[in-house]
């Protein structure tokens, strides 16, 4: 996808350089910064401050963590201390461990000597799957959009919580994916933003992306979706995926479960978009997905640019005030129209999700 009319990848490997390149996310949407990580600690940090995120990002970069890792010191004991430390990382998002584990896996019996090229090799393959995938996901969603506008015929407003967006994958994104299909189509679509506290990431990367493809969108405070399904102004939600367990329960940013009850409670269409990578095969019960607690500061503070157009972070609750930032909930499959994947849309159901894999 584009960044002021360039196309972009959200990672990729810098072979005169030696280095993991990232566009450093914690700097959108006001200054793009490219980065580089150069050791398997720098991946790490990556993952922990956030510089990278999104399920299928995440996964990527844990992938180009392992050759990292190998670059600086190939010796098991290394790479295996490494391969967990980027597994604690971020425990919510399930990429992370499925990119670790394949990783391993494909290295596994391989000689030394060929170590580092296998290593290279299997990370690119895990982004270039990611990026076919996300491609595909979004013309099995296309398909959704057009059913809807061919009953309008009028412009489709379609909802989204959080960045689901080419920025928390490698590329197309996995919510947005449909969306940028539908507008190069040019099918008329209009993309209602939830600012997405903590972090505000619906406004600071998913309208700021949305603005980069000429995509019109409207950001709004996370709890008006429910008042805009109410007025008839949302026609379909698409979110995406940290984890989705083999039941159809959706763990996702934060305020998801929500949409999701307005969603039902008004007749409106509640999708999610995910690569297969994103499924959990394990877990039954969604009490049992770890969820992720940030730091509290995610809340009390916020950033943007002063009146000199520096970067800023201000404090804006009470100093004696507690917080507690809860980083994802879950949506039960009830709620969930359709799941849509790289290989078709199918029912939030154990039946719908071994059909569609066999």
């Amino acid at each position: 996808m584009k960044i002021k009319g360039k196309e972009y990848q959200t990672i990729w490997f810098d072979e005169k350089n030696q280095a993991v390149k990232i566009i450093d996310q914690t700097k959108l949407p006001h200054q793009f910064t490219i980065k580089d990580l150069k050791t398997v600690k720098d991946a790490i940090n990556a993952i922990k401050v956030m510089e990278v995120r999104g399920a299928p990002l995440i996964g990527g970069t844990a992938a180009y963590g392992i050759v990292l890792a190998i670059m600086e010191k190939n010796d098991p004991n290394f790479i295996k201390k490494s391969s967990e430390e980027l597994i604690q990382s971020r425990p919510t998002a399930i990429n992370l461990k499925w990119a670790v584990d394949r990783m391993t896996k494909k290295l596994s019996g391989v000689n030394n000597n060929e170590f580092l090229k296998v290593a290279l090799d299997e990370a690119k393959a895990i982004c270039e799957e990611d990026v076919k995938f996300c491609k595909n996901i979004g013309l099995n969603g296309l398909k959704i959009i057009e059913e809807i506008y061919n009953k309008k015929k009028d412009k489709v407003n379609i909802l989204t919580h959080c960045n689901a967006g080419w920025l928390a994958t490698i590329n197309w994104g996995t919510a947005t994916s449909p969306i940028y299909h539908a507008h190069k189509k040019g099918i008329p679509v209009h993309v209602w933003v939830d600012e997405t506290r903590p972090r505000n990431q619906g406004a600071n990367l998913t309208s700021y992306e949305l603005n980069e493809e000429k995509i019109p969108n409207t950001v709004i405070a996370d709890n008006t979706g429910g008042i805009l399904m109410q007025r008839g102004e949302v026609d379909m939600c698409i979110v995406g995926t940290d984890r989705t367990l083999y039941t159809g329960d959706v763990c996702n940013k934060i305020g998801t479960y929500l949409k999701a009850l307005a969603a039902k409670d008004n007749n409106i269409p509640f999708y999610v978009a995910l690569p297969s990578s994103t499924i959990d095969w394990n877990i039954k019960n969604y009490k049992d997905i770890p969820i992720e607690e940030r730091n509290s500061e995610e809340l009390s503070h916020i950033e943007g640019l002063d009146e000199n157009g520096n970067l800023k972070k201000i404090q804006i609750y009470p100093k004696k005030s507690k917080s507690m930032n809860l980083a994802f909930d879950v949506t039960p499959a009830k709620y969930v129209t359709g799941l849509i994947t790289e290989k078709g849309v199918c029912e939030a159901s154990e039946k719908g999700l071994k059909d569609l894999f066999k």
